[in-house]
């Protein structure tokens, strides 16, 4: 199924009616459309989304150097760039902007389920709003991640200089334009600078 076609002539964001597809079939259309960035949402609905602007691309080209290089050093887990697709425990098939994995649950999965799209949550996820992003999507997004198994989760929002802090059972902490934010528990030593991210 071709769709780059039609999101030229329709614009970025499009509704589709589409019978619920198999895993299989999913993938499929991901490999056929390279240029298109697909999720399925826990309903079984196809999101379309735009590809980062180049103000967002440097944020997370920075926000991925300095955490590849904590995840280097720690070795605790598995660090994961933005074109990773996982396969939620709902049936939800998402790609967050950076995501990381103890090295326990990596290695409990086949080899074929590593070369798929790991059936699993992370244990940390980052989202990052760009411009054509709705606060509303990204909040219900990161709390199916905290639903399905993450131990954290880091909602960046530059446009209104907030950071989003979501962890499992516990009240969403908002904080207003930080310097800098601690992973700490789950990821020991690591500090985020936010303030080359405005």
């Amino acid at each position: 199924m071709r769709i780059a076609t039609k999101l030229r002539e329709n614009g970025a964001r499009m509704k589709f009616n589409f019978r619920k597809i198999s895993d299989e079939e999913f993938e499929r259309m991901c490999r056929e459309n390279p240029e298109v960035r697909f999720e399925l949402n826990g309903k079984g609905e196809i999101v379309i989304t735009k590809p980062h602007n180049g103000k967002d691309s440097i944020r997370n080209f920075l926000i991925t150097g300095e955490f590849g290089k904590w995840s280097k050093e720690d070795k605790s887990g598995v660090g994961f760039a933005s074109s990773t697709m996982f396969n939620l425990p709902n049936g939800a098939k998402r790609s967050p902007d950076l995501a990381w994995i103890k090295n326990e649950r990596w290695e409990k999965l086949s080899d074929d389920e590593r070369e798929k799209f790991p059936p699993l949550c992370p244990d940390f996820v980052i989202e990052l709003r760009s411009l054509s992003d709705s606060i509303r999507n990204l909040q219900n997004k990161m709390t199916e991640y905290m639903e399905n198994g993450a131990a954290l989760g880091w909602l960046i929002d530059p446009l209104e200089k907030k950071f989003h802090v979501y962890r499992p059972n516990a009240e969403i902490e908002i904080l207003d334009n930080p310097k800098q934010v601690s992973g700490e528990p789950l990821l020991k030593g690591f500090v985020l600078n936010v303030k080359k991210l405005w």
